[in-house]
């Protein structure tokens, strides 16, 4: 059954030129993504926390469980609204869409893929961080390095593009009208 749209974000036609986001507007909305959750996570947290005697009872409650909950936490956040009409809360109010070369949102599995790919920035970017012997402040710079490195590729594919949307088999477009 395909996924209702609403008016923020009309389904792809011919007639519409596709056009991506400028890389400024991505950032930002990204930046407005992470104010929004803010609250997510602290709501996960506070989930974790209710729950964290009952892993210790059952010996679960290991290092990095945490972490987990967020990241999938997350990638349910995430995966749940690209699959329903391809719009974050944040992508809604800077009238950005993920879609698939269909102009349609991505079903759960490719939105999934999606989801896990962005991350691949960080692994090489925590690994030099560890080889290189950094702690604290300089390990976060060289993750932060990492991802801007990882952001800086669109500035390589001719779409513009992010390398995990050219993976997945997506794309960000820009739903604002058309200048004149």
């Amino acid at each position: 059954m395909p996924a209702a749209t609403s008016a923020a974000s009309p389904p792809a036609s011919p007639d519409r030129a596709i056009r991506t986001p400028t890389l400024r507007r991505r950032l930002t909305c990204m930046l407005y993504e992470g104010v929004l959750l803010f609250g997510v996570l602290m709501a996960a947290s506070a989930v974790y926390v209710l729950v964290r005697p009952l892993l210790q009872q059952h010996g679960l409650d290991r290092p990095y469980v945490d972490q987990a909950w967020m990241f999938v936490v997350l990638g349910f956040y995430f995966t749940w609204f690209w699959q329903r009409n391809g719009q974050t809360l944040a992508m809604q109010t800077w009238r950005i869409r993920l879609e698939t070369a269909a102009g349609v949102p991505p079903r759960w599995p490719r939105a999934a893929l999606r989801f896990v790919l962005a991350w691949l920035w960080l692994p090489p970017a925590a690994v030099v961080g560890h080889a290189l012997g950094l702690t604290r402040g300089p390990f976060v710079g060289a993750l932060a390095a990492g991802l801007l490195i990882w952001i800086s590729l669109a500035w390589l594919d001719p779409r513009r593009q992010f390398l995990h949307d050219r993976l997945a088999g997506t794309r960000l477009t820009d739903l604002r009208p058309a200048k004149s």
